[in-house]
C-alpha cells in the first residue's frame, strides 16, 4: 500500500483465507455450551450466478470429489438458485458430521477458486438450530475472510433476531474471526442450507 492510498483512506482488500472454515467445529462446541445451538448438518456456498460450460465442468468436478466420500448419505452437492438471483451449492450431512460439512464447503470454495470463479464467490454458511426451533447461520464472507451470525426470527417475514446475533458475536469472538462492521452482516433471507 502506497502513501497515496493511506492519504486517500484506501485499503487493500483482505485475501480470502478458506482455512478459517476449519474453525467452525470448535466454534460449534462453544455455541452449544453457551447458547444451546447445535449443527443442522446443512451448509451452502453462495456465488454470483455463473453460466456456461466452464462452470458446468467445475460443478461436475465438485460433485465427483464429494461423491468419493463413502460416508455421505444422499446427494453430495445440490445447485439451487434463490429469489434474488444468486446460486447456492448446498451440502447436507447428518448433524454430527460438522467437520465433514466444513470439508465439503472448503472443497466447493477451493474448486471454484482454482477454476477461476473466485471473484463470483460471496459467502458460505453452516446452519444451526436450538431446542426452541430458532435457526442460526454462521456466515463466512469470502471477500472479507470473516464470519458473522445471521438469526432470522421464526415466523416473521424478513426480520432478524439482532440481540441473539450480538450474543453469538460475543460468544464466538475467541473462536472465529468475527466481522466487526455490522453493516456487512447481510441478511440471507431464504438461503438454502439455513
Amino acid at each position: 500500500m502506497g502513501l497515496l492510498d493511506i492519504l486517500l483512506g484506501r485499503t487493500k482488500p483482505v485475501a480470502p483465507d478458506l482455512d478459517q472454515l476449519f474453525a467452525l467445529p470448535s466454534a460449534a462446541v462453544t455455541l452449544e455450551a453457551a447458547a444451546s445451538f447445535t449443527p443442522t448438518g446443512r451448509g451452502a456456498v453462495c456465488f454470483a450466478t455463473v453460466e456456461g460450460a466452464a462452470f458446468e465442468q467445475t460443478h461436475r468436478e465438485v460433485q465427483a470429489l464429494l461423491d468419493a466420500d463413502a460416508e455421505r448419505d444422499g446427494p453430495p452437492v445440490e445447485l439451487r438458485r434463490d429469489d434474488f438471483g444468486y446460486s447456492w451449492l448446498v451440502s447436507e450431512r447428518v448433524p454430527e458430521q460438522l467437520p465433514q460439512l466444513v470439508n465439503d464447503l472448503h472443497a466447493v470454495n477451493s474448486s471454484m477458486e482454482v477454476n477461476g470463479f473466485g471473484p463470483q464467490l460471496l459467502c458460505s454458511l453452516a446452519g444451526f438450530q436450538d431446542t426452541a426451533g430458532r435457526s442460526l447461520a454462521l456466515v463466512y464472507l469470502y471477500k472479507r475472510g470473516t464470519f458473522y451470525p445471521f438469526a432470522p426470527l421464526p415466523g416473521a417475514e424478513q426480520r432478524r433476531d439482532n440481540a441473539l446475533e450480538l450474543r453469538v458475536k460475543a460468544t464466538l469472538s475467541n473462536d472465529l474471526r468475527i466481522e466487526q462492521d455490522l453493516n456487512r452482516w447481510f441478511p440471507l433471507w431464504g438461503a438454502p442450507g439455513l
